[in-house]
């Protein structure tokens, strides 16, 4: 990305995902994890559920829940947060059509 001057501040925008600005790893699949973990978050919030409440209709323990929603996804793969998601009443759709690149990318949709 090309770098920008507004009112004498330099600034970079985004590509869109933070985990690549930053340089990261498998960006791509950070950015599908933390899209997953908000969804987790609302639907506790929407459920009015506690960490230990969540964990149970989740099938995990609480240390993960606490851990999960504080950006810790070690040990917790896109499958997992979408079983979670699944407990919590939500329905998953994942559509595949091919990529207008070589390489494809993946991308989360909310509704």
């Amino acid at each position: 990305m090309k770098k920008r001057i507004v009112d004498g501040i330099e600034f970079e925008p985004s590509s869109g995902n933070v985990f690549a600005d930053l340089g990261l790893p498998d960006a791509e699949k950070l950015q599908i994890k933390s899209g997953l973990v908000g969804e987790i978050r609302n639907a506790m919030r929407k459920l009015e559920l506690t960490q230990e409440e969540a964990a149970r209709r989740m099938g995990i323990v609480q240390p993960k829940v606490s851990g999960m929603l504080r950006g810790d996804f070690s040990g917790l793969s896109e499958r997992k947060l979408m079983d979670c998601l699944n407990r919590l009443g939500y329905d998953i759709e994942i559509r595949i059509k091919p990529a207008k690149n070589a390489i494809g990318h993946l991308k989360l949709a909310l509704v």
